[in-house]
């Protein structure tokens, strides 16, 4: 492995398709040179400050026993509660975990919400259990972590195939366990049990109000303006729903695990939703072509929206994205190398630490209305959401334009230096 010095950062070069928490660990030392901050500032950014690694075991519906490992990360703490979700999946493991509590303490500085960053985590596949193995996992899993959790310590949430209901079960589950009433320690409920509206959508709104801004550097026309979503779940779907109908988008083409579907004159997004919860899938959608998710990133259209997992943007396709904007709705879909040569080409990306952070902003609006026991009205979520998230955009492209970096780094100064700021001020550096 070849080292490089810079800045006295040790510099790994490797291979292209890095881990995730590699990947985060390198855009922090990037961000920690331009900032000007030493070592040792580095290091106290560099690791979380707890990672639960959690193995239980229970019975499924057929009587058989079944083990899963778990995860919960509470990166940093220094500007408040920690705050992020909860993913099931089957390829869930700990260096993702770790990246996206990074990615969510970066997020809640960089839109400045009084919170820290945690991730969580079960090695699971949702779709192969049923509602009461779900509840019954849901259940343990707090029970595990009810001693680290809490609405004045860590606040989870729902993320990939985790839901509002699962959020019930575990909010219950840990009331029962307290023996108290409380709202705030999960977010994303059911409106019934104190969830906020608009926290459906939150993600794709926040982004949408993104793209409202960033249009203006272009000489595009948000109206016809023809789109690309990869990924056709909550994010992708609600995205492409308000790009539609509010701002008069064209959605020329969306891929899902299953593939994609193009037509360049666009499709009717209400249609492909009603046709994936018929199918499972948008692929066969009447009136479209089926193209592959490569297909997909090298078509000419004007934003791109990677809205599903990371790595998606890679230094192998990044060289013949056609589009003007990419619009990360994901977490961490693009790598560095390829943040390099989408700079290079005047591609204006929107990075996702401030692109989706519509979601975690709004499930802080749902913790203060639990606090208050109290309930926002739609306008009220939308208006303060549209004003944090716009603020947050503009400081992001003036602070990228002041230092001649790219829009990432841009974000990531805002929110590093508020960290530090904060760390600065308890003395703990």
């Amino acid at each position: 492995m070849e080292i490089t010095y810079t800045n006295n950062f040790k510099e790994y070069k490797t291979p292209e398709n890095l881990d995730p928490f590699t990947i985060a660990q390198q855009q922090l030392r990037h961000a920690c040179e331009l900032l000007e901050y030493d070592e040792q500032i580095y290091n106290a950014l560099s690791e979380p400050e707890r990672l639960i690694i959690l193995k239980f075991t229970m019975r499924m519906d057929n009587g058989r026993l079944k083990t899963f490992k778990a995860f919960r990360c509470q990166f940093n703490s220094a500007r408040g509660p920690t705050k992020g979700g909860i993913i099931g999946h089957p390829d869930e493991n700990s260096s993702l975990i770790k990246a996206l509590a990074a990615l969510m303490t970066w997020k809640c500085a960089c839109v400045d919400l009084p919170l820290g960053g945690a991730k969580g985590g079960v090695i699971c596949n949702p779709k192969e259990m049923s509602n009461n193995e779900l509840e019954r996992l849901a259940r343990l899993y707090i029970r595990k972590l009810s001693e680290f959790i809490g609405p004045r310590i860590d606040i989870p949430a729902p993320d990939v195939y985790t839901t509002p209901q699962i959020m019930a079960w575990m909010m219950d589950e840990y009331e029962v366990i307290k023996g108290i009433k409380a709202p705030s320690v999960i977010t994303g409920k059911p409106l019934e049990l104190g969830g906020s509206v608009g926290r459906i959508s939150a993600t794709a709104r926040g982004g949408t109000f993104c793209i409202r801004e960033a249009i203006k550097e272009t000489d595009i026309s948000l109206k016809g303006a023809k789109i690309a979503i990869q990924g056709f779940g909550n994010a992708g779907s609600h995205v492409a729903e308000i790009l539609q109908d509010e701002f008069g988008c064209k959605i020329v083409a969306a891929s899902d695990t299953k593939g994609g579907i193009y037509n360049k004159n666009g499709f009717n997004v209400h249609k492909a939703i009603e046709h994936k919860k018929t199918t499972s899938t948008i692929v066969g959608l009447e009136g479209t072509q089926q193209i592959s998710n490569e297909d997909l990133f090298e078509l000419n259209c004007d934003i791109l929206i990677p809205a599903a997992l990371e790595n998606a943007i890679i230094k192998r396709n990044a060289t013949n994205i056609e589009a003007k904007i990419i619009v990360e709705l994901a977490n961490g879909p693009t790598t560095p190398a390829a943040d390099e040569i989408l700079f290079e080409k005047d591609i204006i990306v929107i990075p996702d630490f401030l692109c989706n952070a519509g979601g975690v902003t709004v499930s802080y609006f749902e913790m203060i209305q639990g606090f208050y026991l109290h309930r926002w009205t739609a306008q009220e979520v939308d208006n303060l959401l549209n004003r944090i998230m716009t603020k947050a955009y503009k400081d992001t492209i003036l602070r990228a334009n002041l230092n001649e970096t790219n829009n990432r780094m841009g974000a990531y100064m805002i929110s590093v230096e508020r960290v530090v700021d904060a760390m600065k001020l308890r003395g703990w550096i």
